[in-house]
């Protein structure tokens, strides 16, 4: 895996799907459910962006498959989970956005916090 530094910054897409499985595993589906409502429906994630970024982010093993534990769970629905590198990443990038934001907020674009 390259150096966490490399993948900054994230695009808002990944950032989301690693924020969806920084809680728990989760499947695709409810991955891209998970983040509308987080974000109140500011951000979507369509199946061709989700399955496209959960390829790179497995291949670069940044997220890795759950096996499934039910006998009964349909074959074609695969869960995921964070990785110790992808949980890196995670903090690496929700770090340098909160230096943005307090920079922003020593230029007086947003209010200092209360």
């Amino acid at each position: 895996m390259p150096a966490t530094d490399a993948y900054l910054p994230l695009s808002p897409a990944v950032f989301h799907i690693l924020l969806a499985l920084a809680e728990a595993d989760s499947h695709g589906y409810a991955i891209m459910r998970d983040v509308e409502e987080r974000t109140g429906g500011l951000v979507r994630i369509g199946p061709g962006m989700l399955y496209g970024s959960i390829k790179w982010l497995a291949d670069d093993r940044l997220i890795e498959e759950v096996p499934s534990k039910r006998r009964d769970s349909d074959d074609r629905r695969r869960s995921y989970r964070l990785t110790a590198s992808g949980r890196a990443l995670l903090k690496a990038e929700a770090a340098r956005m909160e230096s943005a934001v307090a920079l922003a907020r020593t230029r007086r674009v947003l209010p200092k916090k209360a």
